[in-house]
């Protein structure tokens, strides 16, 4: 697919941001491997134990109990070192298990196991202080040692509860160094509240000034970005459901945390957790997992509810989230979410999608149109962030936007950059029936024409109408040759879902695991199913998606419409 040109303008300006992001990322780079830097880390030493953070999420005790036998399966790969056997010791499979190794999330299912499993998690995490105890350009990095720190704040407890005064001394200063150098990290500044909050985890922890110092400066940072970083709709920046759940997660555990230290958190603290929890509540689809949108994946139903498992009673969840750009439109049998948003822009794009007027629909409980679900921690192509790897339409073959590739995403991050600047949505309700108009200027300035989707859904029939069309922005008579541009509209199917294309090459029987049949029939000049694929837990499934083809002319547009309801018998 091919992807839109930036103007020089813009061009240069990214370049100059990006040979200045890199200037100070080099600086910084130099200066943590320097003494000096590691003198800072030294800090007070901790006095012992003081509070005993949580971490909400579940975990796995199969995983954990593996890895007392010696055997690490990690980010869909396997490494095995033995009962006795040290990871860190040993390369890597890959740079994905490397990232999951050395984050320690799997330090929970280990201890999971019993106290052999936090005797291991003692002795693995002396290892690693042995091994990568001083700071690397990898295991110090930003993306891994924010999850190092709160999962070893929140393992310290028991990972020091059968240790020797030596070895709880070491666990506790190598936590309070980490936590420091943590606070230090100036890159990535997209992550700049969640490595706070990690580092006031850890600070929670910790007993004395040590302690203390690590709160204060978290707490600084949270009254300064948890405003900006939540919505007050609760939609996290990035437009990512899953970045808003897992922060969720981390801000539940910082809260507990401080009231077991007897200290009140920044007033913003239990309104954000609020408005996430009602974001996240607003995210969940009828089989209990998220939308998975702006790269992110769905997360599993036991995920989604350890982390709603703090509200009390019955709580509504709302159908629109207009400002965070979502919009939602359910029946009886069918739940349709609807990205009807721009894309993040500037520092929170680094995760986001060209993907506007993308749609998710679940029938029943079967998931059925989804998109590829593009996540970072994924290692997928960035391909999966353009316009045509979501179930949405597509002009030319030309996506909305593009991630920035080469130096400046080595620099700033792979940003979105030529994404849409306007969305435009009008809803109408009633109790029979929902009406919904999504309109974006994504292909204006190449082809002059606006992308329109409208959608009708009869909540008594449970039938779903679509008009998707490409309409001039400007009405005017050409006197030159008309021009034609193909497009297509998607809808990618989730990998438990099925497509048959009936006799008439027209309509496209869909099944989930229900078995219940969906006939999605439309009025395309051509129909098909091509291969797709979905990034699920991290790792991409094979799947399917149902291509409809038409073309728009640069005077009189063009449209395609269909509509998916159940199948009778």
């Amino acid at each position: 697919m091919d992807a839109p040109k930036l103007p020089s303008a813009s061009s240069a300006a990214l370049a100059l941001q990006a040979a200045g992001e890199s200037v100070r990322r080099l600086a910084e780079r130099e200066w943590f491997g320097t003494p000096l830097h590691r003198m800072t880390l030294a800090g007070p030493r901790p006095e012992g134990m003081a509070a005993n953070p949580r971490d909400l999420r579940p975990v796995e005790p199969e995983r954990g109990r593996r890895i007392l036998a010696g055997i690490f399966d990690l980010a869909g790969t396997e490494l095995v070192v033995g009962p006795q056997g040290d990871p860190f010791d040993r390369p890597s499979p890959d740079r994905r298990f490397a990232v999951a190794l050395h984050r320690m999330g799997w330090m929970g299912d280990l201890l999971a196991a019993g106290d052999a499993g936090a005797k291991l998690g003692l002795r693995l995490a002396l290892d690693w202080r042995r091994v990568f105890g001083k700071w690397n350009g990898f295991s110090w990095g930003p993306e891994i040692i924010e999850r190092r720190v709160f999962n070893l704040a929140c393992a310290a407890r028991r990972l020091t509860s059968g240790a020797s005064d030596a070895e709880r001394a070491l666990v506790l200063d190598d936590l309070a160094r980490q936590a420091r150098h943590l606070a230090a990290i100036g890159q990535a500044p997209e992550r700049a509240l969640e490595r706070a909050v990690a580092a006031g985890v850890a600070g929670c922890a910790l007993g004395g000034e040590a302690g203390e110092r690590l709160i204060d400066a978290a707490v600084t940072r949270l009254r300064h970005d948890l405003a900006a970083v939540v919505s007050h709709e609760g939609v996290h920046a990035s437009r990512s459901p899953q970045a808003g759940l897992e922060l969720l997660f981390d801000l539940l555990t910082l809260d507990d945390a401080l009231h077991q230290r007897g200290q009140a958190g920044p007033e913003d603290l239990p309104r954000a957790i609020d408005r996430l929890s009602a974001a996240t509540r607003f995210f969940v689809m009828p089989d209990n997992r998220l939308a998975d949108f702006q790269g992110g994946e769905a997360v599993g139903p036991r995920r989604v509810a350890a982390a709603l498992a703090h509200e009390e009673g019955e709580a509504r969840a709302r159908r629109r989230a207009p400002h965070g750009g979502f919009e939602r439109l359910e029946s009886g049998g069918m739940t349709v979410m609807i990205d009807a948003g721009l894309p993040a822009r500037g520092r929170w794009s680094v995760t986001a999608c060209a993907q506007p007027a993308a749609m998710e629909i679940v029938c029943g409980t079967d998931r059925l149109i989804v998109g590829c679900a593009w996540t970072a921690d994924s290692g997928a192509s960035h391909a999966l962030r353009l316009t045509d790897a979501a179930s949405t339409a597509n002009l030319a073959d030309m996506s909305t936007g593009q991630p920035l590739r080469g130096f400046p995403a080595a620099a700033l991050g792979a940003r979105l950059v030529g994404a849409p600047r306007k969305v435009e949505v009008k809803r109408h309700e009633s109790a029979a029936a929902a009406w919904l108009e999504v309109s974006h200027d994504g292909w204006v300035s190449r082809f002059g024409l606006i992308h329109e989707r409208k959608l009708f859904l009869d909540r008594v029939l449970d039938e779903l109408r679509g008009e998707d069309s490409f309409r001039p922005k400007v009405e005017t008579e050409s006197d030159g040759p008309r021009r034609y541009f193909p497009f297509t509209v998607r809808f990618h199917l989730h990998p438990d879902a099925r497509a048959s294309l009936a006799r008439d090459h027209k309509s496209v029987l869909l099944k989930g695991p229900s078995e219940q049949g969906w006939w999605l029939r439309n009025d395309a000049v051509e129909v098909s199913v091509e291969g797709s694929l979905h990034i699920e837990n991290g790792l991409p499934r094979r799947t399917v998606q149902i291509v409809l083809r038409g073309q728009a002319s640069d005077d009189k547009g063009g449209r395609v419409r269909w509509k998916l309801s159940r199948a009778e018998g």
